[in-house]
Formats: C-alpha cells, structure tokens, sequence
C-alpha cells in the first residue's frame, strides 16, 4: 500500500457528474476509493457513476442541489448508508458568469453566491457533523474545496465570480481552524485549478471574446496560456490528481492550505 492508496475511504463529490467533477470521481476510484456522486444533472450523474463501477469500483448517485441544506443532510445520510461511512467531501460543484462590472446583474451575482459560496459553507457543515466525533461516521477525514485561480488573479470578466471563489479560500482556512479547535480530526483545504478546456471554461474563452475583451476565443486561451509558466492549459487529470493527493495520507500534515494546480499562472 503507498500513501496515495485511498482503499476503505468513502468520498462524497459535488458536482461529480461531469467535467472537473467527474475527473475527480474517477481518479478517486482509481486510487481505491468508493465513490458517491452528488449533483442536480440525474440522468447524467447515474450514468457516470454506472461507468465508474463497471471498472470494478464502488459507485453510487445521489441527487442533490448544494444549495439546499435539508438536500444536503439527506446526501450525506444516503452516503453515509450506502457507502458504509464518510471520510472526505469535495465540495466542486460551481457555477461561472462571465459578466463585465459596468454590467452586473444582481441576480446573476446571488446565483453565483448561492452555488459557489453558500453551498461550499453547507458541504463542510455537514461534512463536520457527519464526520467529527459522535457523528454518524465519526472518524474524522477531509474537505477539500474548489478555488480557482481567479482568486489569485485579476482576469477581466469574472469579477463576481472572482469573489466568490476567494470566498471559498477564506472559508477553508476558517473551517480548519474551527476543526481543530473543536478536536473535528477534519483537514479541510482548497486547490485553484487554472483554465481547464472543459464546457465551463471554453464557455469562459467564448464569452470573453463576445465582450470585445479578445479577438477570439482562440486568442482568449492564447493570452492564459502566455500567463501560464508551464506554457499549456491544464488537463482534468491534473487537477484530479491534486485532489487525491488531498484525500490521502500523503496530505496528512497540510491543512488549511490552498493548493495551486494551475501550472504556475497565480504565482
């Protein structure tokens, strides 16, 4: 066994049913993990956890809507009942609105609050109660949240996003913090995934060049790659690896950190 073998651990993933989210679910299964997918897209996030168990995995869905705090409560009893327990919850699931500042729409900006900020702080309260001493797991285990680069830089476009995004940084330092005062035994930390050519982000190269911000979406991507050290866009493989890397006890001594996986960008 090596420190990155996850084998026995039950993992909750928001927003697994595709792009980031199912990357991450299937490189945790890999590693031994067994798998509950959370997500609002049903159909979608029954077959991508029917295609993981076909490798020999344990998969599972659950229907949920992060916003939801009774949804929650019952994605994790559910998790709890079928997979035997809870030992990490990957709070992925997000939402981005490429939206100039001299345009913003309030409610588009409540959205974004709603998925990105609010369903993150709902993901670890239910992940402490669940997992801390007397909970319906009680071992303790892990939460790791989804950044973004875009908390670490100032990319035209995504100011809202931007925000709530760097919201979920300062909620993660604040929730291990709390962790270990209260004797939780839960690491919580974040990663920033850089631009990952998934729907979500060539959406993000589509629309900054409809607001004139580039001349094309070809050149849009051109420009993050030119901030990028590592000269590439990110693959999904990258950012999942990061995150198994979090789930396991080769991560046992960070905590409250947030990960950069964006080849150098944010620096």
């Amino acid at each position: 066994m090596t420190v990155f073998d996850l084998t026995g651990r039950r993992v909750l993933v928001t927003g697994g049913a595709q792009g980031l989210g199912e990357g991450m679910a299937r490189a945790l299964a890999a590693a031994g993990a067994a798998v509950m997918i959370a997500d609002v897209q049903k159909d979608v996030g029954e077959q991508t956890a029917a295609s993981i168990a076909e490798s020999g995995a344990t998969a599972r869905f659950v229907a949920l809507d992060v916003t939801d705090d009774a949804g929650w409560e019952a994605a994790v009893a559910h998790t709890v009942s079928e997979l035997g327990g809870l030992d990490v919850v990957i709070n992925n699931a997000g939402l981005e609105v490429t939206q100039l500042l001299v345009d913003t729409e309030p409610d588009d900006v409540r959205r974004l609050l709603e998925v990105n900020l609010i369903g993150t702080m709902l993901g670890i309260k239910h992940a402490f109660r669940t997992m801390r001493p007397g909970g319906a797991a009680g071992a303790g285990g892990a939460v790791i949240n989804v950044s973004s680069v875009a908390a670490t830089i100032a990319f035209p476009s995504i100011g809202a996003y931007s925000a709530t995004k760097s919201g979920v940084d300062r909620l993660t330092r604040i929730a291990a913090a709390e962790s270990g005062k209260l004797g939780y035994g839960v690491r919580v930390n974040c990663i920033y995934p850089g631009l990952i050519p998934t729907a979500m982000g060539q959406k993000l190269a589509v629309e900054t060049a409809g607001l004139g911000l580039f001349a094309s979406p070809e050149e849009a991507v051109g420009a993050v790659v030119g901030l990028t050290p590592s000269n590439r866009l990110g693959e999904v493989s990258d950012i999942a690896d990061a995150v198994v890397f979090l789930a396991s006890d080769a991560s046992r001594f960070v905590n409250g950190a947030g990960l950069p996986v964006d080849g150098g960008m944010g620096m």
